[in-house]
């Protein structure tokens, strides 16, 4: 598995500790040959996406590349939900062009199609305590970092059996809240911004062009409902529901 390290593929790895773990240490994604060594023997491989960049495609295809090349048989890819060439938020984006590269390898797959992390919501509220963004009164169905890990390790540990190949699945929480219902279970606030405002309040960060794009449209997306449907996929590989957004923990 790779990412070894981060909020899924730790959780992964406590539960799978025989797996074999690739961490950055071990080799970057745009490090084709570097990644073949690291992947030599292994037959399925969690292939957790890369940390944001304006190369994260082309990384993503050296990692895959890699793959083909030590011989591995399947790859279950960590994906993003409403992955499309054109959809609103751009790093989903991202997720179909890697789609597309696993696909075109021949090899067996299984993508896992996450919505936003449920884990991420609270720290969307700048220091004053407010979600501020395009998402308008759109909805959202947030999925927790343990059902993502456990869904991860239900296909993995039943790769041999074929049963999830060339399969996807939408990861989602049970519900789908507008970010008016996010931040009042947080206890925070939030207020709706327009696409130009949103620019303009995150322009003070000094941030690449397309991470300020990112951040604007995963709210944007929310706004235009590619992130409202909610999904049975969770309950339907771990057996139980998946975990609403809990409230904030009292300080």
């Amino acid at each position: 598995m790779t990412g070894a390290n981060g909020q899924i593929g730790g959780r992964v790895a406590a539960a799978l500790p025989d797996a074999r773990r690739l961490t950055r240490m071990d080799a970057e994604y745009r490090d084709t040959p570097g990644m073949r060594r690291a992947l030599d023997g292994v037959e399925t491989l969690l292939l957790v996406s890369g940390r944001e960049s304006k190369d994260r495609v082309a990384e993503h295809r050296s990692a895959v590349d890699a793959a083909v090349g030590a011989g591995v048989r399947r790859i279950v890819y960590l994906s993003f939900a409403g992955a499309a060439p054109d959809c609103t938020f751009t790093f989903g984006r991202d997720h179909w062009h890697t789609e597309q590269h696993i696909r075109s390898t021949g090899l067996g797959w299984t993508f896992l199609r996450d919505n936003l992390y449920q884990e991420m919501l609270p720290k969307l509220a700048g220091p004053d305590g407010v979600i501020r963004g395009p998402a308008g009164d759109g909805r959202v169905a947030a999925v927790s970092h343990d059902d993502i890990a456990a869904c991860a390790v239900e296909v993995l540990t039943n790769a041999d059996t074929g049963r999830y190949e060339q399969q996807t699945y939408d990861l989602t929480g049970p519900e789908a809240l507008t970010l008016h219902e996010v931040a009042a279970r947080l206890g925070v606030g939030y207020e709706p911004e327009t696409v130009e405002e949103a620019y303009a309040s995150r322009a003070h960060y000094g941030a690449p062009a397309f991470e300020v794009a990112g951040w604007v449209s995963s709210y944007e997306a929310i706004a235009a409902g590619e992130l409202a449907a909610v999904s049975g996929d969770v309950q339907r590989l771990t057996g139980r529901p998946a975990k609403p957004l809990q409230p904030l923990s009292p300080r």
